[in-house]
C-alpha cells in the first residue's frame, strides 16, 4: 500500500504538521527526507531498511559518500542533499550562539560543539574564541591527531587569541572511541593552556570532551 493510501494521521508529513517533528520516529523523519520509496517498498519501509543496514540514524548520517551511495534507494543526489541539510543545521546552531553570551547558553554551546566534532573519525582540538562579554567571535579547529603534551601548543593558542582580540575561550575536543571521560592528558593540557592564557588576562571558561552519547564539561566537574 502506498503512503498516500494510509490514514491521514499515520502519514509522516501530515503527522509532522499536526504533532510536530519530535512526534515522529527516526524512520518517519527519514522517509520525509527520502520522499519516495523503491519498487515494492514505501518510503517508510525503505527508511526502516536503511536504518537497519546502517545500524541506526547516526551511522547513516555520518556515512561517507561511497558507503551512503551504495545502498538501494540512495545515491549521489541524496548524499549531496543530506550534506547540505547537515551543514544548514550546524550553521543554524552557530547563528543562534552568535546572538547570545556563551555562559547564558550552555546547552546550545554543547549542541554546537557536538555538531562540529562528534562525527569525526580522528581526534580534533578546537576552541570558541569569545569577546570580553563572552559573545562568540569565532570557532576554530586548532590541532588534529592524538592529544598529548607535545601536540598542543599554548603559545600558538595565545597568539591566535590575541589576534582575534579574545577575552575568553572555551576549548573542546572529541574522543573517537566514543567515551567522553577526560584523560589525565586532557587535564594536563587544559592546565597548561589555562596558565599560558592567564599571562595575557584571557580566561578559560570550560573544556568540553565530546563522546558518542555524552559531552563532559570540565567546569561542571570543578576542574577550572
Amino acid at each position: 500500500m502506498s503512503i498516500r493510501d494510509w490514514p491521514e494521521g499515520e502519514r509522516p508529513r501530515e503527522k509532522l504538521l499536526a504533532l510536530g517533528p519530535e512526534a515522529l520516529s527516526d524512520a518517519e523523519l527519514l522517509a520525509i527526507f527520502l520522499r519516495v520509496g523503491v519498487q515494492g517498498r514505501s518510503a517508510v519501509d525503505l527508511a526502516r531498511d536503511l536504518l537497519s543496514a546502517f545500524g541506526g540514524l547516526r551511522s547513516l548520517l555520518e556515512a561517507d559518500q561511497a558507503r551512503f551511495c551504495a545502498e538501494r534507494g540512495l545515491g549521489m543526489a541524496k548524499f549531496v542533499q543530506l550534506q547540505a541539510t547537515l551543514e544548514l543545521s550546524r550553521r543554524h546552531l552557530a547563528s543562534q550562539l552568535a546572538r547570545e553570551a556563551a555562559l547564558t547558553s550552555p546547552t546550545l554551546v554543547r549542541a554546537y560543539l557536538a555538531s562540529r566534532l562528534r562525527h569525526l573519525g580522528h581526534e580534533e582540538f578546537a576552541a570558541l574564541f569569545l569577546d570580553s562579554q563572552h559573545r562568540v567571535i569565532r570557532f576554530e579547529s586548532l590541532f588534529r591527531g592524538t592529544l598529548d603534551s607535545a601536540s598542543v601548543y599554548p603559545r600558538e593558542v595565545a597568539r591566535r587569541a590575541l589576534e582575534l582580540g579574545a577575552g575568553a575561550l572555551i576549548f573542546a575536543h572529541n574522543h573517537p572511541s566514543g567515551v567522553a571521560e577526560p584523560s589525565d592528558a586532557d587535564r594536563r593540557i587544559t592546565e597548561r593552556l589555562k596558565a599560558a592564557l592567564e599571562l595575557f588576562e584571557i580566561r578559560v571558561l570550560d573544556h568540553f570532551v565530546v563522546g558518542d552519547a555524552e559531552v563532559v564539561s570540565f567546569a561542571e566537574r570543578g576542574w577550572l
